[in-house]
């Protein structure tokens, strides 16, 4: 997991903007099981816990859509486990927005599951989140500038697909 910079006193916090309640799969799942959580809540991502409760992966709709094209198979022949991403970006209840920004920056993540004590799921704080907070919000303070920034460093292509295009 990533180290988490320093958090400002009086800033928002993650809590205040994640989208709860938290919906989960299983890495033991098929991947129909998280399509249709994410056709019936309206989401991109579901994270991905063991037995446990605790986070161990994500599954994104384009995770899905990519193996079901590439494997060629059905989504209830298709494993959660081989799909998932396992090594996840998480931030806490606590931490700042600003803390968050950053993460999704650094890694080009438009979502970020936020975890309580044990790694347990709680929440998902994602670029529509912040996106909707900055326009909502009444005061000039520079949150629109932030969201313009986080947003360009995410969508920014990656070194292997322009190498994909060059080809």
């Amino acid at each position: 997991m990533p180290t988490k910079p320093s958090q400002g006193n009086g800033a928002m916090r993650i809590e205040q903007l994640m989208s709860r309640p938290v919906h989960t799969c299983r890495s033991s799942d098929v991947l129909s099981v998280p399509a249709q959580q994410m056709w019936d809540h309206d989401v991109g991502a579901i994270p991905v816990i063991d037995d446990r409760d605790r986070l161990v992966g994500i599954v994104t709709d384009r995770d899905i859509c990519m193996a079901a094209l590439l494997q060629g198979k059905p989504l209830h022949a298709i494993a959660v486990a081989t799909v998932m991403t396992p090594n996840v970006h998480t931030c806490e209840v606590d931490d700042t927005v600003e803390t968050a920004e950053q993460l999704m920056k650094l890694k080009q993540v438009r979502r970020v599951p936020v975890v309580a004590e044990g790694q347990h799921p709680v929440g998902i704080l994602s670029l529509n989140d912040i996106a909707r907070e900055a326009s909502a919000s009444s005061k000039k303070n520079g949150s629109e500038r932030q969201v313009v920034q986080t947003l360009a460093a995410i969508s920014a292509p990656r070194a292997h697909a322009l190498q994909r295009t060059s080809s």
